[in-house]
């Protein structure tokens, strides 16, 4: 595939479903139940952290209008590359969206996956950057926004976290030098217009 760089959401088509189980049901369903097979035995921290996200996404649907499918989907499955059962690179973001498109679910699914929370910036870190960005769109869209939002607004144990308390909570856990606390270093400012913009969509919506 070649390298799109960033595409606008209505550049790639939204089919709503994986290619498998049309019909039988919903998409947030699917994804929701993908999620806690791979994570909830094996990651119950996680998947904590995931049901808060997903809960979150619900919460956020209606700034994504016609995507609203899309982005609780996503939502459910952004860190679906941590099961072990699919870790590969070790890289989850990536890991898991390579998993996704391999089982039949939408390219535009799996490349918000891929690219949720500024992942282009813990790629480079780990010498991935070229890897994601030549399999994977990253589209600049307000679902990619509050998918952001919904990540880095909900704590590991699926508590609700202001974005700065996040930042500050994964700095703690990880440590000074590692890799994860480099990168977020370079993704913050990024990261934190994602949820602004959020916000402002947010409080633009009729109550």
């Amino acid at each position: 595939m070649s390298n799109p760089a960033h595409f606008r959401s209505q550049d790639l088509a939204w089919s709503g479903r994986p290619a498998y189980d049309r019909h039988v049901e919903s998409i947030r369903e699917q994804a929701s139940r993908t999620a806690e097979r791979h994570l909830a035995g094996d990651l119950p921290r996680r998947w904590c952290h995931v049901r808060g996200v997903g809960a979150k996404a619900e919460h956020l649907s209606r700034v994504a209008g016609s995507d609203a499918d899309l982005l609780v989907a996503a939502a459910w499955l952004h860190d679906i590359g941590y099961a072990p059962e699919i870790v590969d690179s070790g890289f989850h973001s990536l890991d898991g969206a390579r998993w996704l498109v391999r089982n039949g679910w939408d390219i535009r699914l799996a490349s918000l996956v891929a690219h949720h929370s500024c992942a282009s910036y813990e790629a480079d870190e780990r010498g991935l950057g070229q890897a994601l960005s030549s399999e994977f769109p990253d589209e600049a869209s307000a679902v990619s926004d509050a998918l952001s939002y919904s990540d880095m607004t909900t704590g590991p144990d699926g508590q609700d976290l202001t974005v700065q308390e996040r930042l500050a909570e994964i700095r703690e856990r990880y440590g000074p030098d590692h890799l994860v606390t480099r990168f977020w270093r370079k993704a913050e400012r990024p990261l934190l217009e994602a949820v602004r913009r959020t916000e402002s969509r947010m409080a633009a919506q009729p109550m």
